[in-house]
Parts: C-alpha cells; structure tokens; sequence
C-alpha cells in the first residue's frame, strides 16, 4: 500500500512538473507574417501576446492584412482576434506601432500601399482590451505616421517617435496621454527624420537608433539612405520636455527595422537591439539598391548607467521587427523574415550575454 502510494505521487509530481513546463512553451504563430506590431501584458495573474496586422508570405501590396492572433501565456495555441478596425479603403497594413499601457494595448498608425505604389500612412489609433477583446477608437495621429518607435512612460504616457508620413520622414516626437485622452507634441528628434528606426525606455530615458533618411538633390530624385545615427533623450519633469544628446553609433554601419527592448544583463540595466538588416529595404525584403536584405544576428547592448555600449554575443539572425516582448524575463521576437526574406511564423527566444 505505501509502495502504491508513493508511486502515485511521483507520477503525479512527474506530470505537474511536465505540465507546468509544457504551459510556458509558447507555440509559434498560426501563419506566417512580417512587419507586424507585437506587444504582451500582465493581467490578474495572466500574461497576454498579441500580433496584429502585417505582411502574409506572398509580400506583395495585397498581403497586407489585419489579422489579429492572441495567445494566452499556458494555453496550447493562438485565439483569433476581430481584425484591427481601419478608416481607410484598404484595411491592411504593415509598419504600425503596437504596446501595451494600463493593461490593454494600443495600436497606433502603419501604412499601405496601393496598387500603383502610393503609400498612404494611417491615423489610426486604436485600444484593444485583452479580455472583453474589443477595440475602442481613440483620438486621430495628429500626423499620420508609421515605422516609427512606440515608447510608454510613467504608465500614462506613449510617444510616437519621428518616421513616415505619405511623402517623407518627420522628426516629430507625438505624445498620446491615456489620462486624457488628448495628444501633444514633445522635443522633436535633433536629427534627421527617419522610417524604420528602433528604440526603447528605462525610467525617463530613451534611446533612438538608425532608420533611413532622405537625400535632396538639386539635379536628380530625391535618395533614401540608411542613417547610422543614435540619440539618448532624457525626459524633464514635463512629458513633453526632452533633452537630446548624441550618442556615439556602436558600430558605424546602420541597421534598419531592427528591434529595441529594455532588459537586465548582469544585474545592469540595458537597452537591447536585436536584428534587423545593414541593407536598407522594402517592405518585400527588396533594398533600395536592388539587392536583396538579408538579417543580422548582431546584439547592441546599451549600459544606462555606465552610459556607454556594451559588447554582446550573437543572436539568431531576424529582421523587419516592430518591437520585441519580454516573457518572464525572456526576449522573444515574434514573426519577421529570416535568411532569403522568408516570412516566418517563428517565436524566437533571444539569449542576451555579455562577451
């Protein structure tokens, strides 16, 4: 009988530890995507990742779509979501800007792109509740915008920093103010307005990194180029008072739609970029040089404290990211292209250590 019993409770024991492993695996997206907005958030004990909108595998105009996939942290898949509301006539769209705030999450801007080639850049800005899983239609970007950065702070405040907007990059700084509903511009960018650039916050300091710029000539079309540029913006006791300062690039080679995200190594705080591609491109995966993209594997690791950067082992190699999420600690990037521009469906855990 006691043999019986102990038996029992080792398989037991066996199957809640198999169990409770099993819950945290976090299964990859039901389809494939790229340029989607990611973002997760905490609530009453559950932890919450959702992807919206993007590029389907066929990475032409009319793959762009607004689907919605939400995994509950523990669950076996995806829950598929109403689609993201749009007031434009064609409801897809890539490069928006998503995060999470007071326990929902925002949805902000992006683009399409019509059959002729003309980018028309949303307004949009949407609230999606984790749990009720209904949109709520917030006030209108004032500058309609996309590939930009989306950073929260002081749980009340979301800046929308600098990209495109129909006709060309701006430097603004936009902020959405969730107490009152209302937006407000900030410090604007010291540099060059850019697409594609990344960047994250730690306490009232944010680090802005790359993109692409525009060249003006006076004898031929205007130029798109990768900017290798970092800016470290420290926010004063107003929300909309920003004191920039240059920060020396990490390496001198510009990274575009690479991802950016605040973490700990070491016991420092750290601004981390991952992925992202040296060749400018897109939203195909095709340069502005006519050459393919191809992902970079390099990590960026910025020390806020020691405010210099940090040297950093390789990561798997990823580009055309929005943002990245952080799972009980864990990085992890949520769809994007691999090697060869493949749309992938791939939930990537990102392993950030020093050299």
């Amino acid at each position: 009988m006691l043999l019986r019993s102990i038996r029992y409770l080792s398989v037991t024991l066996i199957a809640l530890v198999s169990s409770a492993s099993f819950a945290q695996t976090i299964p990859d997206l039901p389809e494939p995507v790229t340029s989607n907005s990611v973002a997760s958030v905490t609530l009453r004990g559950k932890t919450y990742i959702v992807s919206m909108l993007g590029l389907a595998p066929g990475k032409q105009f009319s793959d762009m779509h607004n689907h919605v996939w939400m995994h509950t942290l523990g669950d076996f898949n995806w829950q598929q979501l109403p689609a993201v509301p749009s007031k434009q006539n064609l409801n897809g769209r890539v490069a928006a800007s998503a995060t999470a705030l007071n326990n929902n999450f925002f949805i902000f801007g992006g683009y399409t792109v019509n059959a002729d080639g003309s980018v028309q850049t949303s307004e949009d800005s949407y609230r999606l509740d984790p749990v009720t899983k209904r949109y709520t239609k917030l006030n209108d970007i004032p500058v309609p915008i996309g590939d930009n950065v989306a950073l929260t702070y002081q749980n009340r405040y979301i800046y929308l920093a600098s990209g495109w907007s129909d006709y060309g990059n701006v430097n603004l700084v936009q902020i959405f103010d969730n107490y009152t509903q209302r937006w407000s511009q900030a410090t604007p960018l010291p540099g060059k307005g850019v697409f594609g650039l990344s960047g994250a916050m730690v306490d009232n300091k944010m680090l802005l990194c790359d993109g692409v710029t525009i060249d003006y000539f006076t004898d031929k079309p205007r130029q798109l180029r990768a900017e290798a540029a970092c800016y470290l913006g420290v926010v004063g006791n107003n929300a909309n008072s920003i004191d920039w300062r240059v920060i020396p690039h990490p390496t001198g080679k510009a990274r575009f739609r690479m991802a950016a995200i605040a973490t700990e190594v070491a016991g420092q705080k750290v601004i981390a970029f991952i992925g992202g591609s040296t060749t400018a491109h897109r939203y195909n995966g095709i340069g502005y040089n006519q050459q393919p993209a191809e992902p970079s594997s390099e990590v960026w690791l910025y020390s806020i404290a020691e405010q210099k950067w940090l040297s950093a082992e390789n990561s798997t190699a990823i580009m055309d990211l929005n943002s990245l999420v952080d799972i009980n600690g864990s990085i992890y990037s949520v769809g994007g292209m691999q090697a060869e521009q493949q749309v992938s469906n791939k939930l990537i855990k990102h392993q950030i250590k020093l050299k």
